[in-house]
């Protein structure tokens, strides 16, 4: 178990030397949806969250750099920095207003589920965002413009962004602020007891995952060039970051890999069995209880059989 990390990187660098453009998809998806899942996993899996309205950071992302570029001729690759910015401000004036006012839990929840909501309204209405219509991106494929040609371009700086928040995500189980984040998770009475500040510590991540997230928007609207309410701020594309997470671990680095991974292997296989309009909400409904009832720390807290010594086996026999 303790080298599939590295077969994880061989698994990811292995597009790079196909010339099948559907296995290069495939993994783009997949290490995108990875990417996804480490934003919700810096908030939720490490501080203990419970968000239901994640998408409100990858739609502010998303809409960002769109308008940016269309609305004002500037270049994504300086949008990119704009939109985790105001991803961060997303999240730091969520958390400071609900956590001052002493919602956690399902009460949290229902809050970013609302927000989320409220921004894929506006969306809809506002001249900016063209409503209903979503934001079509001219096509002008180089690097300078952030849009690539060939996937295996997109892909590369899906992988970039992806051992940035893994980055993140080894640097909280490490440092003093992830310690923090962790007691916060444990029980939020004894951490306070201990004198650690709830409010800013749990503003702080929500920020820092707002920030990640968003950045996965950004990239979502230059790989595919258009952005519309439902894309950014719609409630399917919170549960898969939320499935990601808890499918292969909350709270772990690796974990965000192996649910997207997984998530993608199942749905590919039902695409295939089952081509239904509807679907997909109907199997991530599936995967969610089935997660709940059999696998509640993920894949990555399964643990394999220890194989037992020679001594051990004597004492056994």
């Amino acid at each position: 178990m303790r080298y599939w990390p590295i077969l994880a990187v061989v698994a990811a660098l292995l597009p790079f030397a196909s010339s099948s453009q559907f296995l290069v998809n495939l993994a783009m998806l997949t290490a995108f949806s990875a990417l996804l899942g480490q934003g919700w996993n810096i908030a939720c899996g490490f501080g203990g969250l419970t968000s239901f309205g994640h998408a409100v950071f990858f739609g502010i992302g998303a809409y960002a750099v769109a308008i940016m570029q269309t609305r004002f001729g500037i270049n994504p690759w300086l949008g990119l920095p704009a939109a985790a910015i105001l991803g961060a401000a997303a999240g730091a004036v969520l958390g400071a207003a609900a956590f001052r006012a002493g919602l956690r839990g399902s009460y949290f929840a229902l809050v970013t589920l609302a927000f989320a909501e409220v921004f894929r309204i506006l969306a809809n209405s506002l001249d900016i965002t063209k409503g209903g219509l979503g934001i079509l991106i001219p096509l002008h494929p180089s690097l300078p413009n952030f849009q690539f040609a060939d996937r295996r371009g997109a892909y590369a700086l899906v992988l970039v962004l992806l051992a940035v928040a893994m980055g993140i995500a080894a640097w909280l189980r490490r440092s003093r602020f992830g310690a923090r984040l962790v007691a916060v998770r444990e029980n939020e009475d004894a951490a306070a007891a201990l004198g650690i500040p709830l409010v800013r510590t749990k503003t702080q991540a929500l920020a820092l995952s707002g920030a990640v997230t968003a950045t996965a928007g950004v990239l979502y609207a230059q790989m595919f060039l258009y952005v519309d309410p439902n894309i950014a701020f719609g409630a399917e594309r919170s549960v898969e970051m939320l499935l990601v997470a808890m499918i292969g671990g909350a709270g772990t680095v690796w974990g965000p890999v192996l649910g997207a991974i997984v998530l993608h292997l199942i749905q590919d296989t039902a695409r295939m069995l089952i081509d239904t309009p509807g679907f997909a909400p109907m199997l991530y409904g599936a995967i969610l209880l089935a997660i709940i009832a059999f696998l509640p720390n993920g894949i990555a807290g399964l643990r394999l059989p220890r194989r037992r010594s020679a001594r051990e086996e004597v004492r056994r026999a």
